[in-house]
């Protein structure tokens, strides 16, 4: 049963946790708080627990800053694809699996955050930022899908077409957000949704605001290099975390 102190203690400690990673960095709550649960529970009963914090923090995130105007003129290719796609993975989702799908996007987060650590930068040309972005946003949206991480590529093209941290965040926390929206909405016509798992997920929210806020305040007091470095590593240790719990699985 989900309702016993124990889960109960696990998903409020998870929450917490990815909240506070959340507030430092602006992303990391769905691919943390996935990688921790599906130790517990399985992968679409995870993603299903995650909707409510996910709407939540990334609402808030989206709508601080005062650039959403900006950020929707500029990126509305990119959030479209990002969106409309989320039904193709959600069909993986059912049919592969989902041991290769967490691999999968374990190897993508490790690859991605290897190149920045190692200092290798992308840059995207303004002339070319709605035809890539129109194409990254649609893998973001097939990997949602398939594994519920919201993140990437979307994280990729995002900080390679000169965003400062402010925007890049209030960005970040857009996309997630209509992300979301299209999460629920898929997992919601495969069944994948029930009213328990719904109530649940609404009471996880309360950790994940507590975590955010407090991740918040550390994000405030690191410099533009720290910040971005401390993404990558981030980034770095989910997808090592991600390859190594669906290792342990197979034993």
């Amino acid at each position: 049963m989900m309702t016993d102190p124990f889960s109960l203690a696990i998903i409020a400690v998870t929450f917490l946790l990815a909240g506070g990673v959340k507030g430092t960095i602006g992303l990391g709550l769905p691919a943390i708080s996935l990688g921790i649960l599906v130790a517990t529970f399985d992968l679409k009963t995870a993603m299903a627990i995650i909707v409510a914090p996910a709407f939540v923090t990334n609402a808030w995130q989206a709508v601080v800053g005062g650039n959403i105007i900006v950020i929707l003129k500029r990126l509305w290719p990119f959030l479209f694809f990002a969106i409309a796609t989320i039904w193709i993975g959600a069909i993986a989702l059912t049919t592969i699996n989902t041991l290769y799908l967490s691999t999968l996007l374990g190897g993508l987060l490790l690859s991605y955050s290897s190149l920045h650590l190692i200092g290798l930068q992308f840059s995207i040309q303004l002339r070319h930022e709605k035809i890539i972005g129109s194409l990254l946003g649609a893998a973001n949206g097939i990997f949602t899908g398939m594994t519920g991480s919201l993140s990437m590529p979307g994280v990729l093209y995002l900080q390679s077409i000169g965003l400062s941290r402010d925007i890049q965040v209030q960005a970040m926390g857009i996309l997630f957000l209509l992300s979301t929206i299209g999460l629920t909405i898929t997992l919601k016509s495969h069944d994948l949704l029930s009213s328990d798992l719904t109530t649940i997920s609404v009471l996880a929210v309360i950790p994940s605001l507590i975590g955010m806020a407090i991740g918040k305040n550390i994000r405030q007091r690191l410099s533009e290099q720290k910040f971005k470095r401390v993404i990558s590593i981030a980034i770095f240790l989910l997808g090592a975390f991600i390859i190594l719990k669906a290792y342990l699985s197979l034993y």
